[in-house]
């Protein structure tokens, strides 16, 4: 089963026209700039998706808008140029998506064209924004709240894999929010009562490497880090958790769709609609300094029922009657 995914924005309110000398830059058919953290393939329904939200707002690719497209497929130093190459190209919007990383480099080129971010922490915290309810400057956005689950995602790990007194955490220390999220599971695992096996992984290499270490521990269970490059390798994680049968929680459905035992976290085809929704009324005019950041109300919990019995696991009736989604 499953549930409509619902965003809400914080404040209301209409928005004056974004300055005649910004649009004045854009002569006809306007162009946007897509630049994102991950890499095309893996990322490609969302990126129909984006476009296709763009048609609710009026405005059609290859008719009266254009996408330039730049995927830095998880290696963020190479987000910096890729900002400053649309910069040059004078797009209209910049939108940036899969965390802070591209988010920081597109603020870093530009502080007149307006930016549309996608990111998964505190844009505050960040020095994006002034405020969630007037952001300031040439930046809004959407939140997906996906750095501030890891105890709620923990607290389900635990729950369906009580037995598991070690957990582990797949982490890449090089992602922005990398430290923030480690924090917050060693302090769910405290409350549970639950150790933390720390498992860096900043290059594929490394994913084998943590898996090894996985079988040679004997870790029972095993979570991730809401971190774009981790997304890249999506499916090799999911066959080595498979392969080594370790219990595996995942940040989003089409983890737990590809054979992963279970995601919890925000419907990320939603969140690209609601940038495209920003997008569109950007185009018409709006201020990004006047649109308040958008933030999920809802989440989704999927289980894969297909893994779970690969795995020998019952899946607690509690834990079943709270899924959004359950695979057979």
């Amino acid at each position: 089963m499953s549930s409509r995914r619902e965003f809400i924005t914080l404040l209301g309110g209409a928005a004056a026209a974004w300055p005649l000398a910004v649009r004045a830059q854009q002569p006809g058919v306007p162009v946007i700039g897509f630049l994102h953290t991950r890499s095309q393939d893996p990322f490609m329904p969302h990126a129909v998706a984006f476009p296709k939200a763009l048609n609710a707002a009026g405005y059609v690719e290859g008719r009266n808008v254009r996408i330039e497209y730049r995927w830095a497929q998880g290696q963020y130093d190479r987000l910096p140029a890729m900002a400053a190459d649309l910069v040059r190209r004078q797009v209209a919007v910049l939108v940036a998506g899969g965390g802070e990383p591209s988010a920081l480099a597109a603020q870093a080129a530009t502080s007149t064209i307006p930016i549309v971010f996608v990111i998964g922490s505190d844009p505050v915290k960040a020095g994006l924004v002034a405020s969630y309810n007037r952001p300031g400057g040439n930046i809004t956005g959407i939140n997906m709240l996906t750095d501030t689950l890891a105890a709620k995602r923990l607290g389900l790990l635990h729950e369906l894999v009580p037995q598991a007194a070690t957990v582990g955490f797949l982490w890449n220390p090089r992602f922005a929010s990398a430290e923030s999220q480690l924090r917050d599971v060693q302090e769910a695992a405290r409350a549970l009562a639950l150790k933390v096996h720390v498992l860096p992984a900043s290059a594929e290499k490394e994913i084998d490497q943590a898996f090894e270490t996985i079988a040679r521990e004997r870790i029972l269970a095993l979570m991730l880090n809401a971190d774009p490059f981790l997304d890249i390798y999506r499916d090799k994680i999911v066959a080595l958790a498979s392969r080594h049968a370790v219990p595996t929680l995942y940040q989003f459905r089409e983890h737990a769709a590809a054979g992963g035992l279970l995601s919890y976290g925000i419907d990320i085809i939603d969140a690209y609609h609601q940038a495209a929704f920003y997008v569109g009324r950007i185009l018409k005019g709006d201020k990004p300094s006047d649109l308040p950041i958008m933030q999920p109300i809802k989440f989704e919990l999927v289980i894969n029922l297909r893994t779970a019995r690969a795995l020998g696991l019952d899946v607690p009736p509690s834990l079943l009657a709270r899924a959004d989604e359950v695979i057979e």
